[in-house]
């Protein structure tokens, strides 16, 4: 990543510094759909470090390497090949606002798991993108039932800006994990922090425990 002086990510990092956005609560109420700190909105914001990489089909790779028993690499027709799955989900962003009900179609993250099979001693996740941006994950969280690899939203392809042709969607953390388009995933024995992780955000980012920011 060659971009780190860009003004969202030196505001971000001032966030981060600042403890921006923190409410205090730092506990789940069942009944709470809307997290702590959070507002609603209609719209889908867009927040990324200034390059919207445009890859072509024909050029598309997701290589999964690293403590996988079967590694692959796929291009886009065989990704494409892979069972596909349609997801319902809100999705929160670290900078407060969420949005409901947000329909994804793509390969479910248990259905790559399936066929990678990562090996015992792998226990995380690092994503990497197009553009360089790299953000870490527990291998639990990047399993969740409603976690997937989206190639579509409402119906419609992804768009370059929200991360087309394919992006992670792992809705119960906030929206920075889900790593826009995406093009390796590596398995680890330990955490690694990722881009935003290096630069004052929290390692894992549950949006209930209001987990934005890095303690140290």
């Amino acid at each position: 990543m060659r971009d780190d002086d860009s003004k969202l990510t030196r505001t971000k990092r001032r966030w981060a510094d600042e403890g921006r956005f923190l409410t205090g609560r730092v506990s789940r109420p069942g009944t709470d759909r809307l997290p702590p700190g959070q507002h609603l909105v209609t719209n889908w914001p867009v927040l990324d470090l200034g390059q919207q990489p445009v890859i072509r089909p024909e050029s598309w790779r997701l290589d999964v390497k690293g403590g996988a028993e079967n590694p692959q690499s796929f291009g886009w027709a065989e990704f494409l090949a892979l069972p596909q799955s349609q997801r319902l989900s809100d999705i929160h962003c670290v900078t407060t606002w969420s949005r409901y009900d947000n329909r994804w179609e793509g390969v479910a993250t248990r259905d790559l798991l399936d066929r990678v099979m990562p090996r015992p001693e792998a226990n995380f996740v690092m994503l990497t993108s197009y553009d360089g941006y790299t953000t870490n994950l527990p291998l639990a969280d990047f399993a969740v039932e409603d976690a997937i690899l989206a190639t579509h939203w409402e119906g419609r392809p992804l768009s370059v800006e929200h991360g087309g042709p394919m992006r992670l969607v792992v809705p119960h953390l906030y929206f920075w994990k889900s790593a826009k388009w995406l093009t390796r995933i590596d398995f680890l024995p330990g955490d690694q922090a990722g881009f935003w992780e290096r630069n004052g955000y929290h390692m894992r980012g549950d949006p209930w425990a209001e987990e934005r920011y890095s303690d140290a």
